[in-house]
């Protein structure tokens, strides 16, 4: 039995709002020949069957559309572009996974973000098709597809940052883009982010270094700060400890003289400065300890 070729493939990751749209092949409204049922297969990269697969899709997701074509029919393809632009979802990502030429160029255009890969290449040319008749019917033919080009060049125009007439250009010369020129001019936003050149190496090594440098300095501020502390831990432990002993000598006096009144008062606050000295005791630990750590 022939195995059937994936054309165009739907699939939500796991536990995530994402889903990721695949366009693999020609974009185009029937399937293959089916010689069993003398009929049509129905297509996978028809406009039609995108509709079905983008009603599913909830408001608060993102899509991804993964895109690899020669491109196809204009038909299915302009309307596949107007469905992604009137989806309502939180982003729609576009990635270009090998191929978008023609059709599938225009249908990368409806993305949020449009971003090219690796190696990857973009065409943009003149629409063409198969017409047979006589000389009107070919002349009318013709501006017909003048019709559709003026038409079709807007969906460009939309993104890019070049004029119509270099547009034009470009379409009647058959042109081929790479990631960057896409990117130059407009038909693209990025090339693949996970690209690391070593511009992008040495930007990161810098940050870090920057980095690093606050974190020294916070360091050494701190550091200051906890010295401060205990010298003045230090000096309020003294400045207690020479109130006590004054205390002391009062109490000696009174009594002496037998005033027994203020007894315990006199308890109560050397408890108190007791429970601060404690207390000024662990921070200074605390201290001490943090400043032999770093």
């Amino acid at each position: 039995m022939k195995q059937q070729r994936t054309h165009y493939c739907f699939r939500q990751e796991a536990g995530s709002s994402i889903y990721k749209l695949y366009i693999y092949d020609d974009v185009s409204a029937y399937g293959t020949f089916n010689w069993n049922t003398w009929e049509y297969d129905e297509s996978k990269t028809s406009a039609d069957f995108f509709r079905k697969e983008l009603d599913i899709i909830p408001e608060d997701a993102t899509i991804e559309l993964h895109i690899n074509s020669y491109g196809g029919e204009v038909k299915e393809g302009i309307a596949i572009y107007n469905q992604l632009k009137q989806k309502k979802c939180k982003e729609i990502i576009a990635y270009v996974d090998g191929f978008a030429y023609s059709i599938a160029s225009v249908i990368l255009q409806a993305a949020d973000r449009r971003i090219m890969g690796l190696g990857t290449s973009l065409l943009i040319h003149n629409m063409w098709m198969r017409v047979e008749g006589n000389a009107n019917e070919l002349r009318k033919a013709a501006d017909d597809l003048d019709v559709l080009m003026e038409s079709s060049r807007q969906l460009y125009m939309e993104r890019v940052n070049i004029t119509e007439e270099e547009l034009i250009e470009m379409l009647d010369n058959e042109t081929y883009l790479t990631p960057e020129q896409a990117v130059e001019k407009g038909f693209a936003d990025e090339v693949d982010s996970t690209r690391t050149s070593a511009e992008d190496i040495t930007q990161q090594l810098q940050q870090q270094l920057q980095q690093m440098r606050r974190e020294i300095i916070l360091q050494k501020s701190f550091r200051e700060e906890m010295k401060d502390f205990l010298t003045i831990v230090g000096q309020k432990k003294e400045e207690d400890t020479d109130n006590e002993d004054n205390g002391d000598n009062d109490n000696e006096d009174n009594d002496s003289s037998g005033d027994t009144g203020n007894t315990g008062n006199d308890e109560e606050k050397k408890q108190k400065v007791n429970k601060q000295n404690d207390l000024v005791a662990l921070l200074g630990q605390a201290a001490t300890k943090y400043l032999k750590e770093r």
